[in-house]
């Protein structure tokens, strides 16, 4: 039977698929989406994590140095990864028990290769730019089925930063009546995402709070000569003291007093940032377990002089979820808890609120895919600064 068209479907299944700063891996999550776009009902029928292959994750990485990404390696990655979200698409349906032919579409995220949404002058005219690279066209193809993809091109095109873009469909989804709540998720960067008790959308805030895991897991995989990417568990910062003069140098960073909206990545907090600390580190003779537990510190402390600054002065809220990979390390959620009750916020995982971390972000693209193929507006220009409201992303038809 052929299907209804798009907006008439009362019930639809999305795939979701995001990668991250981090570019650890695919994160794909099948979605039962029903009812309203605007105040939809979700359910959760698959997850699947699957890690990038070593030699495609150190072609990505190779890709964020801007002297060696070449036109034809990029294009080349870019039907690559096409190829491999397919795959990872595939996977999570038929993991739900079903088949291409019963999903409605894909939303894909794609990776991050550069993002530099500060408008620069160039022959004239001023512009932000960003870069998401794994071809929708080829998942269209691969699985039968329309894909969204280039998410953060209309809101740059707007006159936005292109992020955040996840703020909607955490206010679809985790808004209430009676109190306001704090969304913070540690990626390779922080966001953190306020609403307000009984918000409109335009009343919601949301904005990079700086680095998540990104230091973290450079310095992990620095100090073990390659062996590890993450500081999993927060094992090496677990053994080591924060260095409080390392911190307090970090801290006076110009980002963190920068009035939101603001976004941030790899461009800032890369692998420059990361030999500054080293040089520090060096200088004042910090041990690497120190350092680790003072970049840990870092995160925590940027999280809670965020929501200090700019946050806790207009949205009275008393709980925040964290989310996002950060979560699972105790010793980054101990200090985030710590430093969060100072301000009389509780700070709570999703996993004790009933949600799925790690599903999170890829639920977020399949709700911003269902509605880009209702043709409704995707972005917060208040989270992102665009001038106006935006569809989000490029539909590829099979």
């Amino acid at each position: 039977m052929e299907k209804l068209p798009y907006a008439k479907r009362t019930v639809r299944r999305v795939v979701g698929l995001m990668s991250g700063t981090s570019a650890d891996g695919v994160d794909a999550a099948l979605v039962e989406i029903r009812g309203e776009p605007d105040a939809p009902g979700t359910a959760l029928l698959a997850f699947e994590n699957t890690p990038y292959p070593g030699p495609v994750r150190q072609e990505i990485f190779e890709m964020f140095d801007t002297p060696v990404a070449t036109a034809d390696r990029l294009a080349r990655l870019n039907f690559l990864l096409g190829e491999i979200y397919a795959e990872r698409a595939l996977k999570v349906i038929r993991a739900a028990g079903l088949t291409p032919e019963e999903i409605d579409c894909v939303g894909s995220h794609g990776q991050t290769i550069y993002h530099q949404p500060v408008k620069e002058l160039l022959y004239s005219r001023e512009s932000g730019c960003t870069m998401q690279i794994g071809e929708g066209a080829v998942i269209a193809q691969r699985l039968g089925v329309p894909c969204v993809s280039d998410f953060r091109t209309a809101d740059i095109a707007a006159g936005g930063q292109g992020a955040p873009l996840v703020p909607l469909t955490e206010y679809l989804l985790y808004r209430r009546q009676d109190d306001g709540v704090l969304l913070q998720n540690i990626g390779g960067i922080g966001n953190i995402t306020a609403i307000p008790p009984g918000a409109k959308p335009e009343e919601v805030t949301a904005f990079d709070t700086g680095p998540g895991n990104m230091l973290i897991d450079c310095l992990a995989f620095h100090y073990s000569g390659g062996r590890l990417t993450m500081d999993a568990g927060g094992q090496m910062a677990g053994r080591g003291r924060v260095n409080p003069k390392l911190l307090q140098m970090l801290a006076e960073d110009p980002y963190y007093r920068r009035e939101p909206p603001k976004t941030t990545g790899r461009e800032y907090f890369g692998s420059g940032y990361v030999q500054r600390i080293l040089s520090y580190q060096a200088g004042m003779a910090i041990s690497d377990e120190d350092t680790i537990a003072t970049v840990t510190c870092l995160t925590a402390w940027s999280v809670t002089e965020s929501c200090r600054r700019f946050v806790l002065p207009f949205c009275r809220a008393g709980e925040m979820l964290v989310g996002g990979g950060g979560s699972y390390n105790p010793v980054l959620m101990g200090f985030l808890k710590k430093e969060m009750e100072k301000l009389s916020v509780s700070v709570k995982t999703q996993e004790e609120k009933g949600f799925h971390s790690d599903a999170k972000e890829a639920v977020a693209f399949a709700l911003l895919a269902d509605r880009t193929m209702q043709g409704l507006f995707g972005n917060l220009p208040r989270a992102t600064g665009a001038e106006s409201r935006a569809v989000l992303g490029k539909i590829s038809f099979p």
